[in-house]
């Protein structure tokens, strides 16, 4: 695998194929844990665990397994893996975990970890394997934690807990509620298809002249 190739792969995941930006995929835990930066965090790195585990293994093995019971073969995989990034919070980080509650069992249903072990990891040798996954992980973690960031701001005045607007701020109530993340996630959304839609238009003057 070239350098080139290798880059590309893991580049990806971060900003062109962003799960997030660009796929919409884990929107539930996205939209659900992310009113503390603490909890986007969290949730972000125990959701990599699991993919970046699951897709090491299901590329190892990616030969082994009938195709008839791909997906059940998967999913006992990734919950697998889902058990042990679960008992290690609980264990060691209580209080994180009942704060995500049932989403970090639930990332056993994760449209991304599902997704791209059947696109991509039980198609491919283990380093494009890891190299995407790292990268797709990065790219879900980055975006919780901004949103999460965003939303602890404006929501509570503080940044994983530290307080950072002072005494005179009021906050704004909604951005700890659902409607508080789905106005975030737009306007995240939306700036992101703006900067790619001007960089593409850009690239094209640039080619033209």
């Amino acid at each position: 695998m070239s350098t080139t190739s290798m880059t590309t792969e893991f580049v990806k995941g971060i900003w062109k194929e962003n799960p997030v930006m660009a796929s919409l995929l884990g929107l539930c835990p996205t939209l659900a844990v992310t009113n503390a930066a603490m909890n986007g965090l969290a949730m972000g790195l125990a959701t990599t665990f699991v993919l970046l585990s699951s897709s090491l293994m299901i590329s190892a093995l990616r030969n082994f397994i009938p195709h008839q019971v791909r997906i059940a073969g998967y999913i006992v995989i990734i919950a697998t893996f889902v058990t042990v990034a679960d008992r290690f919070l609980a264990a060691y980080l209580p209080a994180i975990s009942a704060s995500l509650g049932p989403y970090i069992p639930l990332i056993v249903v994760n449209c991304l970890i599902l997704g791209r072990q059947e696109a991509f990891s039980s198609r491919n040798g283990i380093g494009r394997s890891l190299l995407d996954s790292l990268g797709m992980g990065i790219g879900f973690i980055l975006v919780l934690v901004v949103l999460g960031i965003i939303r602890e701001i404006l929501g509570s005045g503080s940044i994983f807990g530290f307080a950072v607007m002072g005494d005179s701020f009021t906050p704004w109530m909604v951005m700890i509620l659902p409607p508080g993340a789905f106005l975030t996630l737009g306007i995240l959304i939306a700036l992101a298809n703006w900067y790619n839609d001007a960089s593409s238009r850009s690239k094209k003057k640039e080619a033209v002249s």
